[in-house]
């Protein structure tokens, strides 16, 4: 199974996310699961928007609050619901727990690092985690290093050039490199005509960087599962 941790949008927005990824999962054979988390979607009775927070806690203390906030709430709430997904999809009958993989994007990129490191998934995928807020963020930066380094888990890091900022997978994909972890990179052509177009490859580009983020889960959490046959 794959569990999905979906970006920042209000509302049902992130349904454009796994209506456009769960159907190439679904295909080769894999669940795709994508939990709304608290104050989104089919949970926005569960909470408060996590976008009217950091924007409450904005216009109080500024970007220095707005960071904390968002940080508080990446590293506590939601990745609380997060790690819930996780506990609920292993009871269900036709999963392999063995064989549990995590994705995400902008947000949801952010909340796959920071799950890396609590749970042991056999592989990420972070989409452009992290492209809109690392550059004011320095506390952002710390925890999500701190994640990296921790993981177990492979992690396979891209964005489209255009995206916003391509920081944080170089650097976070450095960090893991550094550490003896296993990562991999990769910076795909432009998408669309602006940053915002460049920021939603990540479900809108799907067509194109399925083929390998496939052939990366697919060899961390199938391939080398295997049992080995002696000769």
């Amino acid at each position: 199974v794959l569990i999905y941790n979906h970006g920042s949008a209000p509302g049902m927005l992130n349904s454009q996310a796994s209506k456009a990824i769960a159907p190439l999962f679904v295909e080769k054979g894999w669940a795709f699961f994508m939990p709304y988390r608290r104050g989104q979607g089919l949970s926005s009775a569960a909470g408060k928007f996590i976008g009217d927070e950091i924007e409450a806690a904005r216009k109080e203390g500024g970007l220095t609050e707005a960071s904390a906030t968002m940080v508080r709430l990446l590293q506590d709430d939601h990745l609380s619901d997060q790690l819930a997904a996780v506990a609920w999809i292993k009871t269900q009958k036709f999963i392999d727990t063995k064989k549990i993989a995590v994705a995400g994007n902008s947000f949801g990129g952010i909340e796959t690092v920071l799950g890396v490191a609590r749970e042991p998934y056999c592989a990420a995928v972070a989409a452009a985690a992290g492209a809109e807020s690392w550059s004011v963020s320095p506390e952002l930066q710390l925890i999500m290093k701190k994640a990296v380094v921790a993981a177990k888990t492979p992690i396979y890091f891209f964005q489209a050039e255009n995206d916003f900022d391509l920081s944080p997978s170089r650097t976070l994909h450095s960090e893991m490199k550094a550490a003896g972890k296993i990562s991999e990179i990769k910076i795909y052509p432009a998408f669309g005509r602006s940053a915002k177009d460049g920021h939603s490859f990540a479900y809108l580009g799907s067509s194109v960087w399925f083929p390998e983020v496939f052939e990366f889960i697919h060899k961390h959490c199938v391939f080398n599962s295997m049992p080995k046959i002696n000769k």
